[in-house]
């Protein structure tokens, strides 16, 4: 399992170079064309650069759930090991929770905008909204690692 996941960490900051050097030639086109007479002015431009902008925020947001880079409030005070285990279970949960009914709406929205087509690009609109259950189907997979290596944790050691 951790050689998969590994797998899919490679490929996911490889997709997030790719995306990000990928933005920057429907940005620099808009830019370009608006201040140079060199090249004409590309609508379509600047509806690529949004895609690619919600591309990259999900692949961001996913490798920053592998990588626990999200933030963490500590509004409690100092607590015993067991009490923060069981919190810790129950955020893992809650976590599970959310991405689980996302993916579902996230699946149920690209079906919705299966047949659509973007105005400018006219480029097939699942392509964008296929990112929200890719990016619920990633955290999954992130969280379920989680609470494996958790549990394996509590088991060598004792909550």
């Amino acid at each position: 399992m951790q050689k998969i996941l590994s797998l899919i960490d490679r490929l996911l900051h490889f997709l997030l170079i790719t995306t990000v050097l990928l933005l920057i030639i429907p940005v620099s086109l808009q830019i370009f064309s608006r201040f140079t007479e060199l090249i004409p002015r590309y609508m379509w431009t600047e509806e690529m650069s949004r895609f690619f902008f919600v591309w990259l925020i999900m692949l961001g947001a996913t490798l920053g759930v592998r990588e626990r880079l999200h933030f963490d409030v500590d509004f409690l005070p100092e607590l015993s090991p067991r009490a923060t285990h069981v919190l810790l279970r129950l955020s893992q949960t809650a976590m599970l929770v959310f991405s689980v009914v996302i993916l579902y709406w996230g699946i149920e929205f690209t079906k919705f905008g299966w047949n659509q087509t973007s105005e400018l690009a006219e480029m097939p609109m699942w392509w964008i909204f296929i990112a929200l259950p890719v990016f619920c189907g990633l955290f999954l997979c992130w969280i379920t690692s989680s609470i494996r290596v958790t549990s394996a944790k509590v088991l060598t050691r004792g909550p």
